[in-house]
């Protein structure tokens, strides 16, 4: 049991550290000639295709438990990762980055009130305690201090992000056990795609794109590099170890974990773009990581999350 929630929380960490890279990938494309969204399509978009072939080789003989699954995998596509990062990309139009990143992880204390409401798992003292410790660590790193008056439509953007992400992390929490994570990822990407093309195709949503050549890393670059790195590392990678690492950790724990995106993004922007985090940013990082070890002792102490043992990964091991 401490082996396989070992291999979760790496998965779980190697999938936040993924996550962070996009706002660095995604930064010289939006601020060029492409719109959020439509960055966001090309991103989960092209992932999916990548992950297609695995996703078919780890279904063969298994497409009866596609079919058992299928409306949690659409579920999926259209909160984890359609109403996550369209409702991201606009609250950014409305509110600064830092503000609309700490509404969206809200949704990890959502992720504890459904746990306690809907499956009767009362979060205890540690739980508790973890919680506010990250949502501080959270609030010092996005240095929120003079952030002023926010817009309201920007908040409920924001809040509908969180609502995304609770649903990324409780829908790959508990996943059938016989439905691999390299599917749940490709077919999820695949409807979160195609869900935000459609909404653009009616102007619900702004599509724009170009092929001029961008700044990344102090650098003119195709942009092909970021597409790239959005895709293969932000995408691909990200989200099949976080839904891997989801289903050995469980919904609450996984999600806690994913705090520490924020943390290794700093890091990154501080690396790729030469922004070094300030003295407040360390410690807000330091508070995540506290909070996140409070939690994983408490999951510990009281087990894990009543679910049923997930199998070997197909695409991951090799093992068919």
């Amino acid at each position: 049991m401490r082996e396989r929630s070992g291999a979760g929380l790496g998965l779980a960490l190697l999938s936040a550290l993924t996550f962070a890279t996009s706002g660095t990938f995604a930064r010289p494309l939006i601020t060029g000639e492409w719109s959020a969204v439509a960055v966001v399509i090309a991103r989960v978009g092209i992932a999916a295709l990548v992950l297609a072939v695995p996703a078919l080789l780890a279904l063969r003989g298994r497409w009866p438990v596609l079919r058992r699954n299928g409306v949690t995998v659409v579920l999926f596509g259209l909160l984890g990762v359609a109403l996550a990062q369209a409702c991201f990309f606009n609250a950014v139009r409305y509110l600064p980055v830092g503000v609309a990143l700490l509404l969206e992880y809200l949704g990890i204390v959502l992720v504890v009130g459904w746990m306690w409401l809907v499956h009767g798992q009362r979060p205890r003292l540690l739980t508790v305690a973890g919680s506010l410790t990250a949502l501080c660590g959270l609030v010092l790193v996005l240095d929120l201090t003079g952030a002023g008056r926010l817009d309201p439509v920007g908040v409920l953007w924001g809040l509908g992000a969180g609502v995304g992400l609770a649903g990324y992390f409780v829908i790959a929490g508990r996943l059938d056990a016989d439905l691999p994570s390299v599917v749940v990822a490709s077919g999820g990407m695949a409807v979160g795609a195609l869900a935000l093309l459609l909404l653009g195709a009616v102007g619900a949503l702004p599509l724009a794109a170009g092929t001029g050549d961008v700044s990344f890393a102090g650098h003119q670059v195709s942009w092909l590099v970021p597409i790239a790195g959005l895709s293969l590392i932000a995408a691909v990678v990200a989200y099949l170890t976080g839904v891997a690492g989801a289903r050995l950790l469980g919904a609450r724990l996984s999600s806690f974990v994913g705090l520490t995106e924020v943390m290794f993004a700093v890091l990154i922007a501080w690396l790729v773009l030469d922004e070094l985090p300030g003295g407040i940013q360390l410690a807000g990082g330091a508070l995540i990581v506290g909070g996140v070890a409070l939690v994983r002792t408490d999951e510990l102490r009281a087990g894990p999350e009543p679910a049923p043992p997930a199998p070997a990964e197909p695409a991951l091991t090799g093992e068919r």
